[in-house]
């Protein structure tokens, strides 16, 4: 009994330990914010971010900063929203967003309550009744006014979620007297550059270039109007002499046959409508000069609205063709890279088949993705989908079939306006005041 009493004397009682995920111990060892902005800027999506900010005060704090979220968009490209569609001039704009469950559609309906996509704080053009969406780039919309051409018409860039709004003046006489006998035209947005320190990534986050672009009987010219200098200046020129080296083409098919604009890789695409000694027209935004490339043999015999450009890796652009081996709506498509600029260096990739689906209706690309409207079938819903080149893995985007331009942006709370205030008034008297 002693015995046994002294070794109990001896035993130490067990320490009072909290449980593992007792809140105090979570209290007691805070994460500097440093560390916090370094953890949320290898979250995966902007829809991770903001379910972190929403965890608790701190973090939101953290989120907030202007100097994390540059950073952040900085790494993380906008999540694909939805498509902006209109059937004609005067029906006005629809709004298509993404629905679940892809990942963005939660996002999606936030923009959809908080942007206006009427364009309803744009005033009315003055030489139309009404505007008409020439492009969208970089969570910013070009609008032009309807019926007229980019050396008499009117043009607004604005942008729709935090509704403001600069009308881009008409382009001086001087620059506008360069073009004899003009053919064609047309205006779209050119992608923005890289900030290389936070002051330029802040200025380069409302910045933008609008590029007009007119087709004439002995060249083809290009004029660029910066948000920065608020002036416009003569661009890209090349003669046709120059860039057809000799090839035998009439004025109609000079100025008629490139209409279809797609973007890749920092470069601007035009798939001619004329197969005969087809070339492809090719305008690089950063040495702003154009020249023409080879297809692959195999484009030579495919109508314009079967080509599509795609990113292919890599740097490297490629094209997607599509071919109709079972009928007007069973596709086979036929992917191609382009290792080094002319036609002997395209290597065919890989051939998709109609097993991923029927009824498909090409609706251009996004990057590696291929964008398809879908009819329906037994086993997939009607809408746009996307489709990644590389994984076939089909998306399904929108509910319902969509003709129009893609809409990519942040969160509202994650984003910030893509245009400058206070620079309305200023260009107004350069031009249409």
């Amino acid at each position: 009994m002693d015995g046994n009493a002294a070794d109990h004397r001896h035993q130490s009682p067990p320490p009072l330990l909290p449980p593992p995920h007792a809140p105090w111990e979570m209290a007691s060892l805070p994460i500097p914010d440093e560390l916090l902005r370094e953890i949320f800027l290898h979250l995966p999506t902007p829809a991770d971010l903001v379910r972190a900010s929403a965890a608790c005060v701190s973090f939101r704090r953290v989120v907030a900063d202007r100097s994390f979220l540059r950073r952040f968009r900085k790494l993380h490209a906008p999540p694909l929203l939805g498509f902006l569609s209109s059937l004609s001039p005067h029906s006005g704009f629809e709004f298509h967003p993404a629905v679940p469950p892809h990942p963005s559609a939660s996002a999606a309906s936030a923009v959809a309550l908080a942007a206006d996509f009427s364009f309803s704080f744009v005033p009315a053009p003055a030489t139309s009744d009404c505007w008409v969406l020439r492009d969208i780039r970089d969570g910013r919309f070009l609008l032009v006014s309807a019926g007229r051409g980019f050396l008499g018409g009117e043009m607004v860039v604005c942008d729709p979620l935090h509704r403001r709004y600069i009308l881009v003046p008409p382009i001086p006489d001087d620059l506008a007297a360069m073009v004899a006998n003009p053919g064609l035209s047309e205006t779209f947005l050119v992608p923005r550059g890289d900030g290389h320190d936070d002051e330029a990534a802040a200025e380069e986050e409302t910045s933008f270039r609008v590029m007009g672009m007119v087709y004439c009987e002995a060249n083809i010219i290009s004029f660029v109007f910066s948000s920065s200098t608020r002036q416009w200046r003569a661009a890209a020129s090349r003669s046709w002499i120059d860039l057809l080296d000799g090839l035998l083409w009439s004025l109609e098919e000079r100025l008629f046959c490139w209409r279809w604009r797609q973007y890749v890789y920092g470069c601007f695409y035009w798939i001619p409508d004329w197969e005969y000694e087809m070339k492809i027209l090719v305008l690089d935004t950063r040495s702003m000069e154009f020249s023409f490339a080879d297809p692959p043999s195999e484009a030579k015999h495919a109508s314009s609205n079967d080509i599509t450009m795609i990113e292919a890796g890599e740097g490297k652009p490629g094209m997607l063709i599509r071919g109709y081996e079972y009928g007007p709506f069973d596709h086979i498509y036929t992917i191609w890279r382009n290792n080094g600029g002319s036609s002997s260096q395209w290597q065919k990739e890989k051939i998709i088949s109609p097993s991923l689906g029927c009824e498909y209706m090409g609706n251009g690309s996004m990057g590696k993705y291929l964008v398809l409207n879908h009819l329906g079938n037994s086993s997939l819903e009607p809408g746009l989908y996307m489709l990644d080149i590389k994984t076939l893995q089909l998306e399904r985007v929108c509910a319902s079939i969509v003709h129009g331009f893609a809409y990519s942006n942040y969160p509202p709370s994650l984003s910030s306006p893509t245009i400058s205030s206070g620079i309305e008034e200023e260009v107004l008297e350069q031009g249409y005041a």
